[in-house]
């Protein structure tokens, strides 16, 4: 009994690995094949071409998901969850670094720039998917071609106006109809391979290698668009958290390759009967009378694509917020039941526009290739760097092994991403802009938050000292249960230090609460407190998350109580600095660097209310730092 409920606990994770892993790697046969033989590549729809392509493509998905993702870089969990931003913080966690570095080194600054092509990924991939499916359209009739633009657009409204709604409802469907899509894949496949068996000589490799021997520069450069049957492949290990690493390996060697690979097949078979189908090879695969009913289940599956993709970035944000690398931003969570299912307002309406602005601007899924690629590619190479970190520091694989395969993976994803970067000047430069404008916003957060910790440091007395010097005055303790927040229990708090200079009173019960995001995921209850007393009724709480978690100060206190701290909520105020950050020309960073950060600063959500503190109990305390 124990065992059938088991293989039906499995498969129903296979089912929903389906609808939120596969959705963006799954639609990419409605633009990858027809990109390869793009006019502006120049390679034409000769039997030679066909196969070196198809094995160009059925190799990249053998060694970049299969091996590079499946195989080895999904070993590499940090406590189960994956993602760049997850990989950055086992990396440096391994190499025995503080939870918050003072200085960026090179393994943030990897992880740090992965991130930032995601969110460029995040915009992209809604915008081509959708206008790909609904592009079928052309095919049964060109009347719909003026509205095919009015058409996307309108479905991608629809699909950002509802994320506030939450996708827990929405997502138990997503798995069958991902999975009806993978069925239509190989079946339309099918259909088309048994008529031209030889494609199937597609699967040697030696037809990629000539392809690229005796036409090196096409197809370099079409290595750019293979590439485009990779994307989604980070979504893998990114929702490992959500599946476990067995149930996405079981959904890609039993449905989701086999389909990809017969798809492929096929429009490869239907390219060697009549080479005219390039124009759109998915599509006339299908019967006519097919059409219309393929394009409703292709728009489909694009949308829920792309509701992977933005549910990703917005857990990427929660993470980069609890790291310290992006402002405290509003963040929603949508189920009561499922702490990964959140929603953030502001990361939202921003690829919202980002993805609108693309589609008025480029107007076409083959328009948008061209900027497609570059970011994913990049993601994979800082992926692929912070592994041989993995290998060597948690793994101890010797040098040369971990430098062998890591090295095979490198120059596989340098290979694609060298061939993308030659379409920056074909709109491939916009992800670019986009990813290092967000490196920059992200190390300029991390860069002032160092330098206001520093100055405060330096200005603020030590806590310890401070207090013993206050409590030799004997002060007035007065009724009452205050909570300083700290940044550190060596120095005094800014707000503490104003407080006792202008009411020169003491409350009875006084605790220091210092918030400490760890490098992992989620931490357990009974690791998450470290209490301590400096003097009797003075306390010293030190509160442990995991970037994955949001702490609760009004639950952390229950807590607290629960440990011998007799804080009462109902009877405790809540005092906070509230920083104000100056900038100025003193050293540190350069100083429209500083502006942006103080701009940030005033913007980002405070602290009480991103802490779930009751703003009647809340009490703010100005500081004006200069940095």
């Amino acid at each position: 009994m124990s065992e059938s409920l088991g293989d039906q606990k499995k498969s129903l994770l296979v089912l929903g690995a389906l609808g939120i892993v596969y959705g963006d790697i799954g639609t990419s046969p409605l633009y990858a094949l027809r990109e390869c033989f793009s006019p502006a590549i120049g390679l034409t729809t000769t039997p030679p071409t066909i196969f070196g392509i198809l094995s160009l493509l059925i190799w990249a998905l053998l060694l970049v998901v299969t091996v590079k993702y499946l195989w080895v870089v999904m070993r590499a969990d940090n406590q189960g969850e994956g993602g760049i931003l997850a990989l950055m913080a086992l990396a440096h966690r391994d190499e025995g670094a503080p939870s918050f570095p003072q200085r960026l080194s090179p393994l943030i600054i990897l992880g740090l720039l992965g991130a930032a092509f995601v969110y460029g990924d995040g915009i992209i991939t809604p915008a081509i998917s959708v206008l790909s499916a609904v592009e079928g359209l052309n095919v049964a009739t060109p009347l719909f071609n003026p509205y095919l633009v009015v058409i996307a657009v309108s479905i991608l409204v629809g699909l950002f106006a509802v994320q506030s709604k939450g996708t827990g409802h929405i997502g138990r469907v997503f798995g069958p109809i991902m999975l009806l899509w993978f069925v239509c894949l190989a079946v339309l496949g099918v259909r088309s391979v048994i008529q031209s068996p030889r494609i199937l000589e597609s699967f040697s490799p030696l037809y990629g290698i000539r392809l690229l021997v005796e036409h090196p520069g096409q197809g370099f450069v079409v290595l750019g668009s293979v590439f485009l049957a990779l994307t989604g492949a980070e979504a893998l290990y990114a929702d490992m958290g959500h599946f476990g690493r067995g149930p996405i390996r079981l959904g890609w060697y039993t449905i989701v390759l086999p389909s990809l690979l017969l798809q492929y097949l096929g429009q490869g078979a239907l390219l060697l009967r009549e080479p005219d189908a390039v124009a759109n090879p998915f599509y006339l695969l299908a019967p006519s009378w097919l059409i219309y009913p393929l394009v409703g289940l292709a728009t489909i599956a694009t949308v829920i694509a792309s509701q992977a993709l933005l549910s990703g970035a917005f857990s990427l944000t929660q993470q980069a917020i609890h790291l310290g690398y992006l402002p405290r931003m509003g963040i929603q969570h949508t189920s009561a039941g499922h702490i990964g299912q959140i929603y953030v307002p502001v990361v939202n309406w921003f690829l919202f526009i980002g993805t609108i602005s693309l589609v008025l601007l480029f107007g076409s899924s083959t328009n948008l290739a061209a900027a497609y690629g570059i970011a994913v590619s990049g993601t994979m190479v800082m992926t692929t760097l912070l592994l041989y970190v993995i290998a060597r520091q948690s793994w101890h694989w010797p040098v040369l092994v971990a430098g062998t395969v890591t090295g095979t993976f490198l120059l596989i994803d340098l290979g694609f991403f060298s061939a993308n970067v030659l379409k920056i000047w074909q709109g491939g430069w916009l992800p670019l802009v986009l990813g290092l404008a967000l490196f920059t916003l992200m190390t300029t957060w991390s860069g002032g938050r160092a330098l206001v910790t520093n100055y405060l440091r330096l200005t603020m007395p030590p806590l310890a000292q401070f207090l013993k010097d206050l409590l030799a005055r004997h002060p007035v303790r007065v009724p009452g249960h205050a909570v300083f927040l700290t940044q550190s229990h060596e120095i005094t708090p800014p707000a503490f230090l104003q407080n006792v200079r202008h009411n020169t009173v003491l409350h009875e019960l006084v605790v220091f609460l210092k918030i400490v995001t760890e490098r992992v995921p989620l931490v357990p209850r009974a690791q998450q407190l470290d209490i301590g007393q400096f003097a009797p009724g003075i306390y010293r709480v030190t509160v442990r998350h995991g970037f994955m978690e949001t702490p609760v100060i009004p639950v952390l206190l229950q807590q607290c109580h629960e440990q011998g701290v007799p804080v009462n909520l109902h009877d405790t105020t809540f005092f906070l600095s509230r920083i104000n950050s100056l900038a100025t020309p003193k050293p540190g960073m350069a100083l429209w660097r500083e502006h942006l950060f103080v701009f940030l600063s005033r913007n980002s959500r405070r602290t009480s209310s991103f802490l779930g503190i009751p703003s009647e109990q809340a009490v703010e305390i100005g500081v004006v730092v200069d940095i």
